[in-house]
């Protein structure tokens, strides 16, 4: 089955991507806060592989297989301290 990502687009909530074996996935942008916070013209300027999408401007990349697994942003953030 072919999950190559074939467009991509965003509205005020969610991450869309259709994928080249038809289906349409639609994941909330609080799971990529990078994206969460970029602009509409930020979050626009990507680039599509095989395997996922690439921003970067916004030193984003999120997998085709992530997304398929339920996934978001797994980057670390240090905790402030109080």
């Amino acid at each position: 089955m072919n999950t190559s990502p074939k467009r991509v687009w965003t509205d005020a909530n969610y991450l869309w991507v259709e994928i080249a074996d038809g289906r349409t996935l639609g994941v909330p942008l609080v799971w990529f806060p990078r994206l969460l916070a970029a602009t509409p013209q930020e979050r626009a300027d990507y680039e599509l592989s095989a395997r996922g999408i690439h921003w970067d401007a916004l030193d984003e990349d999120i997998s085709i297989e992530g997304l398929l697994a339920g996934q978001g942003d797994h980057t670390r953030h240090r905790r402030e301290v109080a």
